[in-house]
């Protein structure tokens, strides 16, 4: 097995804080710069896996970097340089405690919360006879609040008004981009054969401007059908073949887990471990249209440390 990153505790000059997520390690430098640090660690249902997943930081942050530089033309966003493949340095905004799903199709939780017998799901009402896997007339934006710890709940458009989470234009904002960025993840998913099924974006405030940072369109925050085959699979009532995350969360399913009190994550064996990293492999050959050249990982803390560095001295001449 290769090396995999799952900890970091970094000391950049000017650094004021260091924030672990369920993925990625985010460095406050100065309070003006943050260096974003995309690890190997995997999370399914808000749960952090005890092992970790060769080059899953180093796909998650390069298909990133590739749609935010991508969609930078009509949507501002947070992004300075890559210097490391496993790496971002960005612009520090003030994020909204808000993640902004947007679903094309009825599938994942969504169709869950539907199969139990919701018709309504953050305020959108959905009609009834609808199947798994089922499009949408048009994309719907579910939103849920973003919790530091434990699982984000659902949470309607008004409630996050009306609660004062986000100002109404504010949030206007960040619905008129979500809506932009699906539609232009949807048409370059199609150029590649693949069907953008659902996925989220988060924002924030860079003085008085709304920002969109974090990841974007990546198998941890979408989820992607195969488009060949999709109408056949869907009137037979057969399983998509998708490339998302979702195939971890079933395969976790099929082994008793849901993230819930008192259930124990499967073993995670290398030939499992082996086989997530070439899904991952696998969705960013057919997002970007690009091949996947593993960085080299003998010495993964000092790359990233060398390379960061020499990041942050030319950002600051």
């Amino acid at each position: 097995m290769q090396q995999t990153l799952t900890t970091t505790d970094f000391h950049f000059p000017g650094q004021e804080s260091l924030y672990h997520g369920k993925v990625r390690d985010v460095y406050d430098i100065n309070g003006t710069t943050l260096v974003m640090v995309a690890t190997d660690r995997i999370s399914a249902f808000d749960v952090v896996l005890p092992k970790g997943i060769p080059f899953k930081g180093q796909v998650l942050n390069q298909i990133a970097a590739y749609f935010l530089d991508a969609t930078a033309d009509e949507i501002p966003n947070w992004k300075l340089a890559t210097p490391d493949p496993m790496v971002t340095v960005g612009r520090r905004c003030e994020g909204f405690r808000v993640e902004m799903i947007i679903r094309g199709y009825l599938t994942g939780s969504a169709w869950r919360e539907y199969a139990a017998g919701a018709r309504e799901i953050c305020g959108v009402k959905l009609p009834d006879g609808m199947r798994e896997n089922e499009r949408f007339p048009h994309p719907i934006i579910t939103p849920t609040t973003k919790a530091d710890a434990g699982h984000d709940q659902n949470i309607s458009r008004e409630e996050i008004i009306a609660q004062g989470i986000v100002s109404a234009e504010d949030y206007e904002v960040m619905e008129r981009y979500t809506y932009k960025l699906f539609e232009i993840g949807t048409r370059m998913a199609a150029e590649k054969g693949l069907i953008l099924v659902d996925t989220k974006y988060e924002f924030g405030k860079l003085a008085d401007k709304v920002i969109l940072i974090d990841e974007i369109h990546t198998p941890d925050s979408s989820r992607y059908f195969y488009a060949d085959g999709y109408q056949e699979r869907f009137e037979k009532g057969e399983p998509q073949r998708q490339l998302s995350k979702e195939f971890v969360r079933q395969w976790l399913i099929e082994n008793g887990f849901m993230g819930q009190p008192g259930q124990q994550v499967p073993e995670m064996t290398d030939e499992i471990c082996r086989s997530i990293s070439e899904r991952y492999i696998e969705l960013y050959e057919h997002v970007t249209g690009r091949k996947f050249e593993p960085a080299d990982s003998t010495d993964l803390d000092r790359r990233i440390e060398t390379n960061v560095l020499d990041c942050l001295a030319n950002l600051k001449n």
